[in-house]
Parts: C-alpha cells; sequence; structure tokens
C-alpha cells in the first residue's frame, strides 16, 4: 500500500473517530477561557517508570485525541524511574534498584513538577496518605461531573484508598471472574454456579460434577486457567483472606495459624481427590499426528467445568467457538459466568480486582486546570464509548459494559465485587532483603509434603513457620544472604535439617 493510501485511510479513522466525540471536544477545549486558550501550554503527564522511546504505546491508548482537541496543549509523559537503566546493564550486575515511592515523590514536588501522575492502586494510596494529590470531590462538585455511571468496583475501590474521599478517577479497570460450562452442568443434572457463592459451595459443585478416571478423568474446576499447580491456586484461593507469611518488619512468619491451615488443607484435599487439575493430570493427552492450540486449554477442551479467568478470556472463548470445525475432536463450549467466589470472613471482596491507571493531578501542580481537563476527558462517558470495545479491560462506567459480538452473558459478574481493601505492600522489605522471595518459596516444599500425604497442614505449617523464623534471622544479619534451595535446609545446621 502507497503511503498516500496509508495516510488517507489514517485520515478517514481519525476523521471518524472525531465524529464521535464532537460534544466531548467542545467540552475539553476551552478550560481556561478567554484568551488563554491560544496559548500554547504543557500538560506533564508522570508514570512510575519510563519505558525510553516515544511513548507511543501510552499516547495512543490515552493522549492522541486529548492533544488533537486541545492543539495549544503539549503533552509530555516523565518517568520517575528510567527503565533502560536496567535494559541496557549487566543483567547480572544490575543497579540498586531506587525506592518508588521516594522517585514519584521527588517528580511530583521537583523544581519541574509533573500536572497528572498515572499510578496503580499501591502508589495512589501512598500518595494520598502523603497528601501529594488534589482531592477531586469539590472538582466534581462544581463541575456537576457524572460519575454516577462508574461501576461501584472503581468508585468504591478508589475511595477506600483515599479515606472515602476521591484523589482520583479510573477510567478502565481490570477484573476476573468464575467460567463454567452450561452445558456439563446440564448433562450432569447439577445446578449450575450462581453469583455471589462462597467458595465452600464451588467446591462443593465442583465435587460433585468431578467424573471419569485417567485419560477420561473431568475435573470440577480449575483456579487458573494456565494450568493446575496446587502452591499457585493457594494464592488464588487465599488472596481475600490476605494472610501475611511474615510480620510487616520481616522479622517473624506468621503461616501457623488456623486461617493458614484451613487454606492449605482445603486446596490440598481438592488436588488430592482429583477435583482440580494439579500439574501431572493438566494436560489432555495429545492424539498422534492431531494438532490443537488448545491442548493446554483444559476448560475450552471440555475437560474442566469452572475456571477462573480474567476478562480478556472471553476474546479466546469467541475465537475458539468461531474455528471449532477447524480442530479435530474439539467441541464448542456454551459458556457463561458467574462472580468469583468469596469468604465469609470478607464477604463482597473480590480477590481478583485491579486498578492500574488510576488518574490524579499533583497537589501541586503547575497547570491544574488542564490536569483536571485531562482527568475528566479521561473518565468521560464518550471516551468509554470508544474503549469499550478494549478485548483485555474493561471500561468504568457500566452503561458501556456490554456483551460482545452479540453474545448473551453475565457481565456484571465482572464488576459486582469489591476490590481487596488496601494494605501495606512489602516492596521495601524485598528491597532490603533481595532473597526474602526464598523464605516464601520454601513454603512449596512444606505444602508438596501436604499434598503426597507425608505431613498434615499443620505439621508443615509449623515447620515452615520455624525454618522461616531462622532465615529472617539470618537475612537480618545479611541482607544479602542466599540460601540452599534444595531437599534440606543444610544452612541453618542439624537444628534445622529435614
Amino acid at each position: 500500500m502507497t503511503n498516500r493510501k496509508l495516510f488517507v485511510r489514517k485520515l478517514i479513522t481519525v476523521c471518524f473517530t472525531l465524529t464521535l466525540l464532537v460534544p466531548l471536544l467542545a467540552a475539553c477545549t476551552g478550560s481556561k477561557g478567554g484568551d488563554d486558550n491560544n496559548k500554547e501550554r504543557v500538560l506533564r503527564i508522570g508514570t512510575v517508570w519510563n519505558y525510553g522511546g516515544d511513548d507511543s504505546y501510552m499516547r495512543q491508548q490515552y493522549t492522541d485525541i486529548f492533544e488533537y482537541a486541545n492543539p495549544n496543549i503539549k503533552i509530555e509523559f516523565v518517568g520517575a524511574i528510567d527503565n533502560s537503566d536496567y535494559m541496557y546493564t549487566d543483567p547480572n550486575n544490575p543497579p540498586e534498584r531506587p525506592d518508588e515511592l521516594e522517585s514519584m515523590k521527588k517528580l511530583l514536588t521537583g523544581a519541574n513538577p509533573v500536572d497528572v501522575v498515572m499510578l496503580d492502586s499501591g502508589m495512589y494510596k501512598k500518595l494520598v496518605n502523603e497528601n501529594m494529590l488534589q482531592q477531586l470531590d469539590p472538582l466534581i462538585q462544581k463541575d456537576k461531573y457524572d460519575i454516577t455511571d462508574f461501576v461501584p468496583t472503581v468508585i468504591d475501590g478508589i475511595k477506600d484508598l483515599g479515606d472515602s474521599n476521591l484523589y482520583g478517577l479510573a477510567p478502565t479497570f481490570g477484573a476476573s471472574a468464575l467460567f463454567y460450562n452450561k452445558q456439563m452442568f446440564l448433562d450432569a443434572g447439577i445446578p449450575a454456579p450462581q453469583d455471589n457463592m462462597t467458595w465452600d459451595d464451588i467446591f462443593d459443585l465442583a465435587r460433585r460434577i468431578s467424573t471419569g478416571e485417567g485419560e477420561n478423568r473431568q475435573f470440577g474446576i480449575q483456579l487458573n486457567r494456565w494450568g493446575g499447580d496446587p502452591w499457585w491456586d493457594l494464592n488464588t484461593y487465599m488472596s481475600a483472606l490476605q494472610l501475611r507469611t511474615f510480620d510487616d518488619k520481616a522479622e517473624k512468619m506468621t503461616v501457623d495459624t488456623p486461617g493458614w491451615e484451613k487454606a492449605w488443607s482445603t486446596i490440598a484435599k481438592l488436588s488430592k481427590d482429583k477435583i482440580m487439575p494439579n500439574g501431572r493430570e493438566n494436560f489432555a493427552p495429545r492424539k498422534e499426528g492431531v494438532w490443537n492450540r488448545y491442548d493446554g486449554d483444559n476448560f475450552l477442551s471440555s475437560r474442566v467445568a469452572m475456571t477462573i479467568a480474567d476478562y480478556g478470556y472471553i476474546t479466546e472463548l469467541i475465537d475458539a467457538n468461531k474455528n471449532v470445525e477447524k480442530i479435530d475432536g474439539m467441541k464448542k463450549v456454551d459458556w457463561d459466568v458467574v462472580t468469583m467466589p468469596t469468604h465469609p470472613e470478607a464477604p463482597g471482596i473480590g480477590g481478583n480486582i485491579y486498578l492500574s491507571n488510576i488518574m490524579a493531578i499533583n497537589a501541586k501542580a503547575q497547570n491544574p486546570d488542564d490536569a483536571w481537563a485531562f482527568v475528566k476527558f479521561l473518565n468521560s462517558p464518550e471516551w468509554a464509548k470508544l474503549k469499550s470495545r478494549s478485548s483485555y479491560e474493561l471500561v468504568s462506567r457500566k452503561s458501556f459494559i456490554q456483551p460482545r459480538e452479540g453474545l448473551s452473558y453475565n457481565t456484571a459478574a465482572f464488576y459486582t465485587l469489591k476490590p481487596l481493601p488496601p494494605v501495606d505492600d512489602d516492596n521495601e522489605l524485598y528491597r532490603k532483603y533481595e532473597n526474602l522471595w526464598q523464605v516464601t518459596q520454601k513454603g512449596q516444599e512444606y505444602f508438596q509434603q501436604v499434598i503426597e500425604d507425608k505431613k498434615t497442614s499443620a505439621e508443615a505449617l509449623k515447620e515452615w513457620q520455624a525454618k522461616g523464623d531462622a532465615m529472617l534471622q539470618e537475612l537480618k544479619k545479611d541482607p544479602k544472604k542466599q540460601f540452599d534451595m534444595g531437599g534440606g535446609m543444610e544452612t541453618f545446621g542439624t537444628v534445622y535439617s529435614d
């Protein structure tokens, strides 16, 4: 295709897009009124990481249309941390990892502070606590900016991070749900899962629908669509419970508790009873000479009745059903979704909902008017309408969350539950003790012993508690300490040997 044709096609696309945004474009211009609209202005947008280049992805996703509507506003992206320090240095001798919070605070308070910041929920909460972001509630009320269409998952989640106030808005969010095979439940005469079920309810259904042996085994549930490792399944099951591995100073393990024991016993039994795949039985045997791109997907292969997956999985399900005739032995999957299972200890809380692009205004912004205009633009109904076609994240305005391609499925399953309540992360501890991950990873050895019926959950957790405590004390003496991650723990001598 000639350059001229490419230009014409791009021009047509842009013009069509702009026709959808006429009301919004009018609102986005004239944010300062009078002759100020003719003055060139700079809007600086800060992110934690700067990945170099021309920021083409970020511009395409968030700023191109805004700049087109506001030709006198120039967007600049500024990263608090330059990722090139890691891309172009010896991986065996990487530079010391900078403190993300301190780097972002410098970006907000330096000689040339940014106006807007794009943040994940963890960084957002920290900056709110540091009084470094401008509260948006007065601006929303003054402009009568309608946020009633935002799903509670997003608005309530952001308010929980900001002491019931709004210091930012998120135009999109990520979420997972429980996908289930409608036909498998119908054939078994078992009621299908419903919204707001507990984990025990779902596991009961999984046991009832599991059947067969060997290659013909039909599993009830898989907690991670990518595989069947019970150790990682624990993370999915436990996330809403927020059970910590060690205390906030990494001085003492916190795993020898009834909560941990119940979680380990529950997942281990499901694995041992073959209610869920456990790795060795994860993949259906391949037919000799027959290629199937969905060999590794137990749900699409109808080997698992329920699986947890993110919103993007819908794209693969639609694509697979369209091409089912091209795959030998493949059948269409009649599917739907319900909310993630919940724990009675954390009612209404979903463990797989995340806010990764919260837009906030620097309390010391040099250009606060344009900053607010930008935040409004990115969170507007018009922008949501354009971005609702995304196949990986959902827009935050409920009116534009609709089933795709004429299908009918439970879209509310992705936004009914609330995100996890905010907690302090352990990033600072992992920076201080670079091998702290080995303390967590050591638990996998003990959990495997439970799977193999060598120990009870209580026994394994007690041992992990003791050996983890010893590892933490070693790290306190030597923050760069490396441990033997083999079958034993010879590092600690005979007292802690296996």
